[in-house]
């Protein structure tokens, strides 16, 4: 890759920047004071406790200084992302020089005492992250969990055909499962309508501890792999710096020139065949400019540059070795004594929004526009009398985002994603308006393959969907991951990390709210009934649950009319992880659209209809969340109506799962006397909970009536068999709810002892019919609620 792209004075100039930012990095992990040397080190200018990762970080502050480059030479419109965790010194280093760091946080100015408090607060009390956080402009990738960072490059770049993505990517997240599948992404890349991506996959050899597997394999096998995953790649390797500048700049060049003249051919000449993208494999030393030896042993190079390699509190002698370190970049030649950049350096950098730092799409809630919302009223079932069965509340749904979809066309901000379950889980209707977006080759008998489609649901990915998603949402569009509850929780670990980034960027006033995250599960636990145990497990909302009130929201709907309203108002809500969980099969409608909206906007509340207390102080409540338990709260209340008529029975149903917390824990909570007054003080309450039942202990534990609290929920018990015996496993049933509440009302008496033992015997019937038909009893199946 040798050649003269670069001047001697742009070289020259290039790597006194690179030397500046380096000096930054290693100023970070190590300085209390004396920022610029401008006295011998002491012991006292070194901080007591040294955190901070070395080994990526001056291969990184190389990337961004030839990356300044090509933004200002090409014009380009370009965010960087950065995929190896620990390389926050990079990247503020690097903002810091280009000025958006200081306009962010005027306290750290660009002189001597900015750059105090620059160094003073990395991996400090009070201070910022060893990593990529969120408080660092221009990140939209949190660097405390590897494997996501080219899934969320790609989200960026649909859809925004001007923004290219510089993804640098280190060799030990090159390892993982979700960073190994994304390679593929570049299967759905519209040269048309999306952005561009350059991955710059970071070969420097080791991980923590150990030599990483695609530094070790020879070339020519690194360079089939990837072109076996599509991609053309540019390879610049060495370590001496002179030459490495010139090769960098002559592959980003040539990178950055194939991207222009496939997205031309495409735009200008309809050239849309399928495009060997470009991509960079640079290959330089761990640990690059640091300390050769220490204590007789290799670090530059090795394993031992991946965090601290010097010690200077431990180990006296280190002190030297870290002066020599900071001195070797010659600071008195990159900062005047006011402690500000030399002004030829300065000018390497782009100007405004053209700095990586301050480029909008970084924080993408300053380009979020509201989206098109129909009125979902028109989309509801029609519910003349409560239990009439519906088609399947996702499917009524599906009508609903499919015109979102539509109305949403020409501002390409809203697409659909999820694994290859966009019609299993009962949203087929969608394809009536979009496509599936597909730039691979196709065959006649494919379905909905498009090279302009919305949904993304032609990769079966959980981890690419929800990366591909985030990258959408943090750079200012909307969508909805459509998934089945029991492998949600592939992406529980990216959940995580989403949860966390909007936590810290909720306080950070520069940071503009993004649209929430949405995901909607079906195919439930409820009706895995024919898949079996490895498709039933509800317990990512425990997971959804451990997160910070201010963040997450989930929800139950209990029919389809409710599924409407509740999914407008996530599509509309900001800065949420929104949980929805809804059935696809047919099911009974409860309530009209107008009194879904008015119960979804309550989040909880007494069905007058179903509940025979006049009001008064009932003798037992009967509480579900969730549509099967729903289902069975209500069929139990039948039972007690028709055999147990003088027990005054209450029936709450809960959308909101939040409202059961106090308000002191949750802005959804309900007050104790709010709470009290509908589950009672001392009433026996019989709850009905979609998921593991000890989650409405864990929210309930301090409310009053706790103690008269019976949950009944999943209990692990499934396996093939019929939907009705899904509950009857799990003693979630009608019958067992009828028996809970004989077992802890006094009241019913004699009549309840009787009833009980109907209901056993019933139990012993319902086993005997499945085993010899095969499917759930006539009574069962063909339930209806009567008034």
């Amino acid at each position: 890759m040798n050649s003269n792209t670069l001047t001697p004075k742009r070289l020259q100039a290039m790597d006194a920047y690179w030397r500046a930012a380096n000096y930054l990095s290693v100023g970070q992990i190590y300085l209390f004071d004396n920022p610029l040397l401008k006295r011998p080190l002491v012991i006292d200018d070194v901080k007591q406790m040294l955190l901070g990762h070395w080994g990526t970080t001056p291969g990184q502050n190389f990337i961004y200084v030839h990356l300044n480059r090509i933004i200002q030479e090409y014009d380009l419109d370009m965010i960087y992302v950065s995929g190896p965790g620990h390389g926050g010194p990079a990247l503020v280093a690097n903002t810091y020089l280009e000025g958006t760091y200081s306009e962010i946080y005027p306290d750290i100015s660009r002189d001597t005492a900015g750059l105090q408090k620059l160094f003073l607060q990395f991996s400090f009390p009070g201070g910022i992250p060893s990593h990529v956080s969120p408080e660092c402009p221009g990140s939209i990738h949190e660097g405390g969990e590897l494997g996501y960072s080219l899934s969320h490059s790609f989200g960026a770049v649909f859809d925004n055909p001007e923004l290219i993505v510089a993804c640098v990517i280190g060799d030990g997240e090159a390892e993982t499962g979700p960073l190994a599948t994304s390679w593929h992404s570049n299967k759905f890349l519209s040269p048309v309508a999306d952005g561009a991506v350059l991955p710059i996959l970071h070969l420097n050899g080791y991980k923590i501890a150990n030599p990483t597997l695609l530094d070790r394999i020879p070339h020519e096998e690194l360079e089939q792999l990837l072109r076996g995953y599509g991609w053309a790649p540019l390879f610049v390797e060495g370590d001496q710096p002179e030459r490495m500048h010139e090769a960098m700049a002559t592959a980003l060049d040539a990178a950055i020139e194939k991207i222009r003249a496939i997205q031309d051919a495409a735009r200008l000449h309809g050239d849309v065949a399928p495009a060997r993208w470009p991509m960079i494999v640079l290959k330089s030393p761990k640990g690059w400019t640091g300390p050769k030896f220490v204590d007789g042993l290799p670090v530059e190079g090795t394993f031992r540059a991946h965090q601290v390699p010097l010690h200077p509190r431990a180990h006296p002698g280190h002190l030297q070795l870290l002066e020599d370190w900071l001195r070797s970049y010659r600071p008195e030649e990159l900062f005047d004594e006011q402690g500000q950049l030399m002004p030829e350096l300065a000018e390497l950098a782009p100007r405004g929004q053209r700095r990586m730092g301050a480029n909008p799409h970084a924080n993408g809630g300053q380009l979020l526009q509201d989206l098109q919302m129909p009125n979902f009223r028109d989309y509801g079932a029609d519910v003349p009398e409560p239990g009439v069965i519906g088609i399947g509340d996702t499917r009524v749904l599906a009508p609903f985002l499919r015109d979102v979809a539509k109305r949403n066309l020409d501002q390409r901000n809203f697409r659909i994603f999820g694994p290859d379950e966009t019609i299993s889980n009962g949203l087929a209707a969608v394809f009536e308006t979009t496509d599936r977006q597909w730039e691979a080759a196709t065959q006649p008998n494919d379905e909905f393959l498009a090279r302009t489609g919305r949904v993304f649901d032609s990769m079966l990915s959980e981890h690419q969907c929800e990366g591909w998603l985030e990258g959408y949402l943090l750079t200012g569009r909307h969508g909805v991951f459509n998934c089945y509850e029991a492998f949600i929780h592939i992406v529980g670990s990216m959940f995580n990390q989403h949860a966390k980034w909007l936590s810290v960027s909720a306080g950070l006033p520069w940071r503009h709210k993004i649209a929430s995250l949405n995901y909607l599960l079906s195919s439930h636990v409820w009706r895995q009934d024919h898949n079996g145990l490895t498709h039933q497990d509800p317990g990512f909302v425990d997971v959804v649950m451990n997160k910070k009130a201010g963040v997450v929201r989930a929800y139950f709907p209990p029919d389809a009319n409710c599924l409407l309203s509740v999914m407008d108002h996530c599509l509309r809500s900001r800065h949420y992880v929104n949980l929805v969980i809804a059935g696809k099969h047919p099911a009974p409608h409860w309530l009209t659209i107008e009194d879904a909206a008015a119960h979804c906007a309550a989040g909880i509340g007494i069905w007058d209809w179903a509940s025979n207390d006049g009001g008064a102080v009932p003798d037992v409540v009967m509480a579900c969340c969730g549509d099967v338990p729903t289902l069975e709260t209500l069929a139990a209340v039948s039972i007690m109506r028709e055999h147990l008529s003088h027990l005054k029975v209450r029936v709450v149903n809960v959308v909101d799962l939040m409202r059961l917390q106090p308000s002191s824990e949750h802005p959804h909570g309900l007050s104790d006397a709010d709470f009290d007054e509908l589950f009672t003080k001392d009433r026996p309450v019989i709850f009905a909970f979609h998921a593991y039942p000890w989650l409405i202990h864990r929210l309930t534990y301090r409310r009053t009536n706790h103690q008269n609290l019976h949950v009944r929920g999943y209990k692990e018990e499934g396996t093939i068999t019929t939907p009705f015996d899904m509950t009857v496993l799990n003693d979630l049933d009608r019958f067992h709810l009828v028996m809970d509440t004989i077992d802890r009302v006094p009241e019913v008496g004699a009549a309840g002892t009787a009833l009980k033992e109907h209901l056993q015997a019933k139990l012993i019937e319902h086993r005997e019919y499945i085993e010899r038909n095969g499917r759930d009893m006539p009574e069962v199946r063909d339930w209806r609620w009567r008034s």
